[in-house]
């Protein structure tokens, strides 16, 4: 299989210089480009320096359709303004799109499928291997469980982090929701404050917590009357979404054009 040209979008912040380092390390990968907000002191830098290898003669650029044009594969972890927009363009290219991006509204999530009509599209609120079987499990066991077992969903990242619950929180809930064969947003219970009054059965519960440098715990809890289930993923370092970045970019290489996830990446359906 020839190499595959992956270029990253947002590469100047942690996670992208680690999709950056990611790429130059894993056989059959290399770094087609990196994109930057106009007016960041990123601009213009080369990607080899910017994480500390020799100078690869690609410059972080403010122009995404340029960068996405000459790349097989882009990986987005952005915002989701910008997500959307890189959807459009790859789907214009026919760039096949990994998406990390956290946050989206229903309303960008359908603009982004908009976009698996015309190229392969990636989308996980986490692309580790650990955390995607986490996910398989809360499935199977929401399904093996009736609803006298409450389900709680609790996760707690650094005190940087600007939404919640996380990507992967609600990952896990929607994969419990599935499981029970319920409607995951009307029976998400997302803020409690105040007298709430009781719990309501069968509701899938959220708790998220901020402080000092955690990269990432979730908890997956199915607590019923002297009984309780607890499945838990703790992530040590950003490295292991990096590398599931990167083998999703591989993936995609000669697919069908479609919707997929990281379960379809690793080989994890049913």
């Amino acid at each position: 299989m020839p190499d595959i040209k992956i270029a990253v979008m947002g590469c100047g912040g942690r996670m992208g210089r680690m999709l950056l380092r990611q790429i130059h390390q894993t056989p059959g990968a290399v770094l087609a480009g990196g994109t930057e907000q106009p007016g960041t002191s990123e601009i213009g830098k080369d990607l080899g320096q910017m994480i500390g290898i020799d100078p690869v003669d690609l410059a972080v650029a403010s122009d995404p359709a340029s960068v996405i044009a000459g790349a097989d594969a882009i990986l987005d972890c952005t915002v989701p303004a910008a997500t959307v927009n890189h959807a459009a363009l790859a789907a214009a290219t026919g760039t096949a799109h990994i998406i990390g991006t956290t946050g989206c509204s229903a309303e960008d999530e359908a603009a982004i499928r908009a976009g698996a009509e015309n190229t392969v599209v990636v989308m996980a609120g986490n692309m580790s291997l650990g955390v995607n079987l986490l996910t398989q499990l809360t499935r199977r066991i929401a399904a093996a469980l009736g609803d006298d077992y409450d389900i709680e969903v609790i996760e707690m990242h650094h005190r940087h982090k600007v939404d919640a619950p996380s990507g992967t929180a609600l990952m896990l809930g929607r994969a419990a929701a599935a499981g029970r064969g319920i409607d995951h947003d009307a029976n998400a219970a997302r803020g409690r404050d105040g007298i709430t009054g009781e719990r309501q059965r069968g509701s899938i519960g959220y708790a998220a917590l901020r402080g000092g440098n955690v990269v990432g715990e979730h908890s997956v809890i199915f607590a019923a009357d002297d009984e309780r289930i607890e499945i838990t993923h703790k992530a040590g370092d950003r490295s292991i979404f990096a590398r599931g970045a990167v083998r999703a970019a591989l993936w995609s290489h000669g697919k069908t054009a479609g919707f997929y996830d990281m379960v379809d990446v690793l080989g994890l359906k049913d």
